[in-house]
């Protein structure tokens, strides 16, 4: 399956990952939400920053993936931590994930640009961070 992923433009999720300062991306909240349990280590993820521009820049394949069960505030904070080499927050990300009861840790290979592109969301009313495309050509406007 594709999954369309929302980065920090200001935490320079993108650039980090391009550049392989970063290899892991963080997803977490206080319950299953997406994109818990709908994330497998033989998908693509494709990333779009959150600045507004709506273009797919780059992909990734799955190396690992850490879907946490229930955690208690101090659990989560030390499992963030314990990442934070190859998560590389800024301090408001850390802010908004550690502590968090849920939290999916994907380590990422073979990330690489693309020349951008668009996709149609308007299958997905919410303004969720992680669409589950299954099939990127199915969305892919350009």
């Amino acid at each position: 399956m594709d999954h369309v992923v929302y980065l920090d433009a200001k935490a320079k999720e993108l650039d980090n990952l391009l550049s392989g300062e970063k290899n892991m991306v963080i997803r977490g909240a206080m319950g299953r939400k997406m994109p818990y349990g709908r994330v497998n280590s033989e998908d693509t993820l494709y990333f779009i920053e959150n600045k507004g521009d709506g273009l797919v820049k780059a992909k990734a394949g799955i190396r690992e993936l850490i879907q946490s069960d229930k955690l208690t505030k101090e659990e989560s904070v030390m499992l963030v931590e314990n990442n934070q080499v190859a998560l590389k927050l800024n301090p408001a990300m850390f802010k908004r994930f550690a502590g968090k009861r849920y939290l999916i840790l994907i380590t990422v290979e073979d990330v690489e640009p693309l020349d951008p592109f668009k996709i149609d969301r308007s299958e997905y009313g919410n303004m969720d961070d992680w669409l589950p495309v299954g099939d990127i050509n199915h969305v892919r406007l350009n």
